[in-house]
């Protein structure tokens, strides 16, 4: 797969107030006029940033198609500023559509990797409350984890989570994909539950592309069986990669992302 050809230097700009404030780093392509008006809006996974395999193959579809394409990273990830550990789904939500607002495209393709796959969820509940927002043109869901605090993390604590959660405020686990531990804050998993969208129909309004690997450890293929569900009246399209991780960054998954984003790109473009 190609290298993404975009700008090495982020422009930032400033989400929240007082003691709120953060800096939000945005890598950003133009898109090309016409038919074409079309952006992807890359929305990362939980400790992953826009520099990540699959944000860059997106960019880079994005040149090859003449089409724009907006990566950002959510405050305490990558290049912004802020503490990871004061992150909440509605804090990293926030930042997203304030990015939304400041790139300002015309149409939009937003693909959401494990957690961004929830908050690209609530940004759509959250346009949809608008009167002048972007025409959304397609979703693309990666081995997506709606809900993931609330259905994933709170059923399965041990005694020895719990306590830590109650005395510290946060409990800790390996990670696969870092010699860091993962986090999980009091403040993350109490402000998933006012976030949930697996509650009740999920009007996207949009055509729907999900994929998922079967082998996914840290998010059960079940869970976007479950996502299919809530989805009753849009165009959804599920793809179960039987051998895929929770990743999906192999050549022959990003050839199925890529061909997921590109096709609803360009679902109404001439």
């Amino acid at each position: 797969m190609s290298e993404a050809a975009t700008a090495t230097q982020p422009t930032f700009i400033s989400v929240g107030t007082g003691d709120g404030e953060r800096q939000i780093a945005i890598l950003e392509r133009a898109a090309g006029k016409g038919a074409k008006n079309v952006s992807f809006v890359w929305l990362s996974g939980y400790r992953s940033d826009m520099s990540g395999t699959k944000a860059a193959e997106l960019d880079a579809l994005a040149e090859r198609l003449g089409l724009g394409c907006v990566r950002f990273d959510y405050s305490g990830h990558g290049q912004s500023g802020g503490k990871f550990t004061n992150g909440t789904i509605s804090r990293w939500l926030d930042e997203a559509l304030a990015v939304i607002d400041h790139t300002n495209p015309k149409k939009i393709v937003l693909v959401g990797s494990s957690m961004g796959g929830w908050i690209a969820l609530r940004v759509i509940q959250e346009l949809r409350k608008r009167k002048k927002v972007p025409a959304i043109a397609g979703l693309v869901l990666i081995a997506p984890a709606p809900d993931f605090t609330v259905d994933l993390i709170e059923p399965n604590l041990s005694d020895v989570e719990r306590r830590s959660l109650a005395e510290r405020g946060y409990f800790e686990e390996p990670s696969e994909y870092s010699p860091e531990p993962n986090i999980f804050t009091r403040a993350l998993i109490e402000d998933g539950r006012a976030n949930r969208v697996l509650t009740g129909i999920i009007e996207t309004g949009c055509p729907v592309h999900i994929l998922q690997g079967m082998e996914d450890a840290d998010v059960p293929f079940a869970h976007s069986l479950k996502l299919v569900e809530h989805l009753p009246a849009d165009d959804v399209v599920l793809t179960l990669v039987r051998d895929g991780d929770h990743r999906l960054s192999r050549p022959q998954d990003l050839e199925r992302i890529v061909a997921a984003a590109e096709a609803l790109a360009l679902h109404n473009t001439p």
